[in-house]
């Protein structure tokens, strides 16, 4: 079962949701990709985690992840490299 808050969110509000997520998912790329830094992970991708998820409350998407990852595509797509 899925819970959602009750916060009100704004569009503004989801962006931000949006691109704190993928600042996180570069950060675990960034510590994953090399296997040295593997054991630093937690200590690195805390502040990344504590962003994202206060983003995702402030928006009122905690426990929405279809609607949040739908908003998280969008932003992928729209900061593409143009080519």
């Amino acid at each position: 079962m899925t819970t959602t808050t009750s916060v009100t969110s704004s569009p503004s509000d989801e962006c931000t949701a949006a691109q704190a997520y993928l600042r996180l998912l570069s950060a675990v790329r960034a510590v994953l990709d090399d296997p040295s830094r593997a054991s630093l992970a937690a200590p690195l991708l805390a502040a990344p985690i504590a962003e994202a998820d206060e983003a995702l409350t402030a928006a009122g998407l905690a426990g929405n992840e279809r609607e949040f990852l739908h908003l998280v595509a969008a932003q992928a797509l729209d900061h593409r490299p143009h080519t």
